[in-house]
This record gives structure tokens, C-alpha cells and sequence, in this order.
């Protein structure tokens, strides 16, 4: 066993099983690939649970964490792998900003930061695309807000994930779909609140890139009042929530 150990990668393979959870930290070079199994058991989860609430993380695939354990050999299958004791969620908001600051400089090197900004805005945006998963309180909050003003809207929805591995994907293509719809005034894209690493789907470069490029402007209400991704910084209009972002087409088609 020995002493704690400090090591730092990314988090792939996350598994749940039962109270326990599993996964690798994996290194990727342009030599190979370095890999450590981590085990992640019920009772230091429970005693870090209040450190990553507070700093709103939550651990998935692809989060770049450095993680404190012991060294475990595990004889009947002659694996050694790493008993997870600790975590520096600093480590990983630094690494989050970062990611998000490099790709604030590319848009702005590119031209793209501000664009949609400039995108023309219809008087009336009563025909709004919408980007949000539609099982979740998000598009039900928007759904309310909209129904409740007894504007004439007319809504054509993308049903994407929001969150998970194949977020970035979904959205950027729901925008880039809609994007393409002439019969659009508006396109906006919402989800609730969620922890700082799942939020930081929306500093994704790919989905911020749809934004700029979508000849429509864009709306987006993105998460807690607190939060701002790269996706809001490069919208034509950033509202605090998803109600917000109703009420604030509202505004516009009432004025």
C-alpha cells in the first residue's frame, strides 16, 4: 500500500457499481498511452461529496483531475491500481479556465467572437428554433413562459443532450440544422442549472463556432444566474436562465 501518492490525467471509463465507482486516469502522448485504474469506493465519496459540492464539480469522462490515493495490489487478477482518497478541485477549475480562455482567443482571432452580434434581429421573433433536451425543467420552464404570454408562437425544437459525451455533437449540429431554416427569426438554446463541468459543455469551440456562424442570432439561457460559458460570450443575446430567455422574446415581440 505505502504512502499517498498525487497523480494528475483524465478521467475515462467512469463506472458505477453499486456504492463504489471505477475508472482510469489516462495520459495520451504522441508516443502512447499511460493508464492507471482508480477505485473510487463509498466512503471517500462521502467524505468529499461537501468538497466537490462546493465547488460545483462532478466527476465523468474526459474531467482532467488530480486525484491523492494509495497504491493497491489486487492479487487475485495481479492489477495494481490507485484506492482514490482525496482530489484538488483547484486543479481542475484552473484546467477548465484555461481550456476556456484558448478558445476565447481563437474566436476573437478569427473573427468569429462577436459576430453573431451583429446578426440582424426580427421585430416580431415569434418563429423561434429551439436547441434543449425535452425531457428536462429547462425546456418545460421556457415552454411555460412562452405559453403563458398568449403571443402567437410558433416553436420548431432540436431534442439534443445537453450534457454527457455526445453533447458538444448534438448541439452544434442542432444549431448548425436550424441555422438553415428560412423560415426562423430567432434560435435559442437552454438548459438548467448543473455543476461547473458539466456547464463547461458550452465552452466547447465547436458549439461556440455554430453560434457565430448561424445567420440567425442566437439566444441562449444557459444554466444558473452565476454561470457564463463561451457559448453565451459569442450569442447575439445571453439571458441568465431558460425563463429569462423566454421572457426576454417576449419582450422583444411585445415592444
Amino acid at each position: 500500500v505505502g504512502s499517498e501518492m498525487c497523480i494528475r490525467d483524465r478521467i475515462q471509463g467512469w463506472s458505477v457499481r453499486g456504492p463504489h465507482a471505477y475508472f482510469r486516469l489516462v495520459e495520451e502522448t504522441d508516443t502512447g498511452k499511460a493508464a492507471v485504474n482508480v477505485q473510487f469506493f463509498a466512503p471517500a465519496q462521502a467524505r468529499l461529496k461537501p468538497l466537490l459540492l462546493k465547488n460545483r464539480l462532478r466527476l465523468a469522462d474526459g474531467l482532467k483531475v488530480r486525484i491523492f490515493g494509495h497504491l493497491d495490489f489486487f492479487a487475485p487478477s495481479g492489477q495494481l491500481g490507485l484506492k482514490m482518497s482525496g482530489i484538488d478541485p483547484r486543479f481542475t477549475l484552473g484546467e477548465l479556465a484555461l481550456q476556456r480562455d484558448d478558445v476565447v482567443r481563437r474566436l476573437v482571432a478569427t473573427g468569429l467572437y462577436d459576430r453573431n452580434k451583429r446578426a440582424p434581429m426580427s421585430p416580431a421573433p415569434l418563429r423561434v428554433g429551439v436547441v434543449t433536451s425535452v425531457s428536462s425543467a429547462a425546456w418545460a420552464d421556457f415552454l411555460h413562459e412562452i405559453e403563458r404570454s398568449g403571443f402567437a408562437f410558433q416553436l420548431s425544437v432540436v431534442d439534443v443532450r445537453v450534457q454527457g459525451e455526445w453533447a458538444v455533437t448534438e448541439v452544434a449540429a442542432g444549431l448548425r440544422t436550424l441555422g438553415r431554416h428560412r423560415a426562423l427569426d430567432v434560435v435559442v438554446v437552454i438548459r438548467g442549472g448543473g455543476s461547473r463541468s458539466e456547464l463547461a459543455t458550452f465552452d466547447h469551440e465547436a458549439i461556440a463556432t455554430a453560434i457565430a456562424l448561424s445567420p440567425l442570432p442566437v439566444f441562449t439561457g444557459l444554466g444558473h444566474e452565476i454561470d457564463r460559458s463561451v457559448a453565451d460570450e459569442v450569442a447575439h443575446s445571453a439571458l441568465k436562465t431558460p425563463t429569462a430567455c423566454a421572457a426576454a422574446l417576449i419582450a422583444v415581440s411585445y415592444t
